[in-house]
């Protein structure tokens, strides 16, 4: 089971900062997610003028050949896909709620595999294209995840903290969790933390 770093190891550092992703990196997750706004910044909530964030070409840097990058893209309109797109490398994993900015990706970058979240008006027929479905932790169920097979989807979980339910999930046959503590989940998984 792929564990994805909830904006880092936000747990011990504040979300989406780079000490964050250092930290998912010290311990040895799988991914970091993060998400990345039209200005290219990384921030969870809309920036605001004159705060100072992280940019995805910074992110990028510090991840590459270190961790795997899930980049969720918040409000994706205009060009906002593209420009993304260009800072990023092929094994990179594009996530978003809205499935016409996946579609897009699809056609500019057809090796960039992306997560379609599910629920919330997006049914699992409609992230039939994607990589992975994302389910959200309280609505995930053993049928919506024999139905996201079914289509030849992985399956993802977010945000899990707590170490029984990962190992629920893991028995359930969840691909990939999302979470602020990958130190715990490393651990419930019988994979030694790193840092």
């Amino acid at each position: 089971m792929l564990v994805i770093a909830h904006r880092g190891a936000s747990f011990d550092e504040p979300e989406n900062t780079l000490p964050a992703f250092e930290r998912a990196i010290a311990m040895g997750a799988d991914y970091v997610e993060f998400d990345v706004w039209p200005d290219l910044t990384v921030t969870h909530d809309r920036p605001r003028r004159g705060a100072v964030y992280p940019s995805l070409a910074e992110v990028i840097d510090l991840c590459r050949d270190r961790i795997g990058v899930m980049v969720e893209l918040k409000r994706p309109r205009g060009d906002v896909v593209e420009r993304a797109l260009r800072l990023l490398d092929d094994d990179a994993v594009l996530v978003c709620f809205q499935r016409r900015a996946l579609e897009q990706s699809r056609a500019l970058r057809p090796k960039i595999r992306t997560v379609q979240h599910v629920g919330f008006g997006v049914s699992i027929k409609a992230a039939a294209s994607a990589w992975a479905a994302g389910f959200y932790d309280d609505r995930v169920t053993a049928r919506g995840l024999a139905r996201a097979r079914s289509y030849g989807l992985l399956t993802t979980v977010y945000t899990v903290n707590d170490e029984a339910r990962m190992l629920e999930l893991r028995d359930l046959g969840v691909d990939g969790l999302f979470t602020d503590r990958p130190d715990r989940a490393l651990q419930a998984l019988g994979r030694r933390p790193a840092g």
